[in-house]
């Protein structure tokens, strides 16, 4: 009888053991997947999309090229591989009569050009760049592909060194810079040279150089029609270092390479796309005011660049992703409301018609606004959908029907795994009673009798939005059994103009009253433990989190995630000094250093004793290390409970491998358990 019982005891535990969690762990990440950059057959309903996995033994984001083709009636959705392989897939472009595909692959360890037969599947590699290429476009005559990619050029260094002996071995020269823009983040200290326009016959062999100059050119390029021309933007202002946004549209002839500048108005004017007969191009853009948000409108001129009319002026969103209908008498575009990424159409009169939400689901780690669409001939459109509960998949849809999602990429862990649920909330300011959006998400199996800790997470930017949108990380703090909240305090997006610039010059400023009252909102619930509040954020949302520390004791412990602590050294390190001190600040921190300091965290650092984790990538040149370890020394005089913790190899997107997003939120929950105040 006894070894009866301890044989099923043993079974019993062996098949405890044996059964996987339903909780969404931190491994779990490995096993998400999610679709971007969906293009639509030209004339027909056939979806070639990029199938983002990732690869456990490597650590590395890979990607293949799907194929998706709508049910009819009942039927469900055909869904069949283009390519396979551990290896990045992207920019898959169809021939403008539907028959084949060109896109860039790495399978052969960098980045080229491929041709893809679809009816017989025969492939060929195209191009041997040395460089990887972007923006590919088809000509509509299917005889050319259009792309951009990096020129280097000779440094200007003016020493010499003297002739070393035969067999001598010196130390590296040394590296000479004279350009403003000399490292960027996620590049590293950059090389001499600039992004050039090419073209290439769709039959392969060298690639002809377009553009030339000092200047950056790139983005979309949008054929003419007669497959002659293309159009394009760029800043080839000889000052463009000093006036970084101030870009024009171009038109360029590919026989003989004359440019032909279309626009003058100082700012942006960018994304040029070609009307359908060719007589006209759309473009968004915004006159310069220097403020720290502004809203991107949409254009359209003449195609000599004559004319140009605001037919976007009076909606009160920015515009984006802008396509011709096919019947050039409208166009498609995507912007975001209340959190929430739209596809709209507009005629050419300025009328809005709002077509699909919930467009997203590109940011896995934190719910930020993305997604996209591609729109065919028939003015049928394929997009990126997604939830609170899962990234993004596929979806089709055209105007007058409702969108339809074609995958499920996700199901095979969704379908065991249990999330927390998210609720929304609307609540006032402190500060003005201005309404304010927010998210709350509960730990699975919650419980509103219980009590449980709550983690304020804070989006970045702070131009940016957080939504209704799958979010790995903040999932992950629910599985933990935390309630979490995140918010859209003002200066976020998605809110209008008025609303993203009452943070201009004033940052951080009331958009700490806006985080202290939803807080407050949160624990009026009643299932929130009042002795058990922490708070997080990265980029923006680290400013904040340091801000916060600075300011009130409220928070039993802090996460703060690569933020800027000063921002007179910010400034000055960052990889965009030309951009930050013009439009966030009144001028150069010289000539306003109390400003600059008055609104720098480093200046409040004495009032901290919150025990604060600093966590920013060893390569961030966006926000870089050298901010958090000013703080961590401050925090370490005023012996402060701290610690600071260094991602290698990492940059601003510190959690873009997923090993590093499991060590991220892995370090921030580690840390708070350390300081809850009942360890047992």
């Amino acid at each position: 009888m006894k070894i009866t019982l301890v044989f099923n005891f043993l079974l019993v535990s062996i098949f405890c053991l044996a059964q996987p969690s339903n909780r969404f762990e931190p491994a779990d990440v490995f096993d998400l997947e999610y679709a971007s950059d969906p293009r639509m057959e030209p004339d027909g309903e056939r979806i070639i999309y990029v199938r983002n996995f990732k690869d456990v033994m490597t650590d590395a984001n890979l990607s293949n090229l799907w194929m998706v083709v709508p049910g009819k009636g009942d039927a469900s959705a055909m869904h069949i591989p283009v390519t396979t392989g551990k290896q990045r897939d992207s920019s898959p472009r169809w021939s403008k009569n539907g028959t084949e595909l060109v896109y860039i692959s790495s399978r052969d360890g960098s980045a080229q050009i491929y041709r893809r037969w679809l009816e017989s599947g025969a492939e060929a590699r195209l191009t041997n760049l040395t460089k990887g290429p972007g923006g590919l476009s088809w000509s509509p005559d299917n005889k050319w592909i259009a792309f951009s990619m990096f020129v280097p050029e000779k440094s200007g260094s003016h020493v010499k060194m003297p002739d070393k002996p035969d067999g001598a071995k010196w130390s590296k020269p040394p590296t000479y810079i004279d350009d403003m823009y000399y490292r960027a983040d996620g590049g590293g200290y950059l090389k001499k040279g600039f992004r050039q326009v090419f073209v290439l016959s769709i039959d392969g062999g060298t690639p002809r150089q377009l553009t030339t100059g000092p200047f950056r050119h790139g983005g979309r390029l949008s054929w003419t029609p007669d497959s002659k021309g293309i159009v394009f933007s760029a800043n080839r202002h000889p000052n463009w270092e000093h006036d970084p946004i101030n870009s024009e549209v171009h038109h360029i002839d590919i026989s003989n390479g004359q440019l032909t500048t279309l626009t003058t108005r100082q700012g942006p004017d960018g994304v040029p796309t070609v009307s359908p007969d060719g007589s006209q191009i759309a473009y968004l853009g915004f006159d310069d005011q220097l403020l720290g948000y502004q809203l991107r409108r949409l254009y359209v001129m003449n195609s000599d660049g004559s004319l140009p009319t605001c037919i976007s002026a009076d909606f009160d969103r920015s515009v984006g992703n802008i396509q011709w209908a096919g019947d050039g008498n409208g166009l498609f575009f995507q912007y975001d409301e209340h959190g929430d990424t739209k596809i709209a159409h507009i005629d050419l009169n300025g009328n809005i018609n709002t077509l699909q939400d919930q467009v997203g689901g590109l940011s896995l780690g934190r719910p930020y606004s993305g997604g996209t669409f591609h729109v065919n001939k028939n003015n049928d459109y394929a997009y990126t959908t997604c939830t609170v509960h899962h990234p993004a998949d596929v979806a089709v849809g055209s105007k007058g029907k409702e969108g339809v999602q074609l995958t499920a990429l996700n199901d095979d862990l969704f379908t065991y795994k249990q999330l927390g649920e998210v609720e929304e909330i609307w609540y006032e300011s402190s500060f003005d009673k201005r309404k304010v959006q927010g998210w709350i998400v509960k730990p699975p199996d919650f419980d509103p009798n219980k009590k449980y800790p709550l983690l304020l997470e804070i989006h970045g930017g702070p131009f940016a939005n957080y939504g209704s949108r799958f979010s790995a990380e903040i999932q992950l703090y629910a599985a933990a059994g935390y309630v979490v909240l995140y918010t859209n305090p003002r200066g976020s997006t998605s809110y209008g103009a008025e609303f993203g610039n009452l943070i201009h010059h004033n940052y951080p400023g009331q958009d700490y009253d806006d985080l202290m009252s939803g807080v407050d909102a949160v624990i009026v619930k009643g299932y929130i433990d009042e002795n058990q509040l922490y708070v997080t954020g990265g980029s923006g949302g680290g400013v904040l989190t340091s801000w916060i520390v600075g300011h009130t004791n409220r928070f039993r412990a802090a996460v703060v995630a690569k933020p800027v602590i000063n921002w007179y050294s910010f400034v000055l390190n960052s990889d965009s000094p030309g951009f930050f001190y013009k439009y966030w600040f009144p001028g150069p921190p010289w000539d306003h250093m109390e400003h600059y300091m008055a609104r720098s965290p480093i200046s409040y650092v004495g009032n901290v004793k919150t025990p604060t984790m600093l966590l920013t990538g060893e390569e961030d040149y966006r926000t870089p290390i050298s901010e958090s370890e000013q703080f961590y020394a401050g925090l370490k005089i005023n012996n402060v409970d701290a610690s600071l913790v260094r991602i290698p190899g990492a940059s601003h997107g510190i959690a873009n491998k997923p090993s590093h997003l499991i060590a991220k939120v892995n370090y921030i929950t580690g840390w708070f358990e350390e300081h809850k105040k009942d360890k047992s």
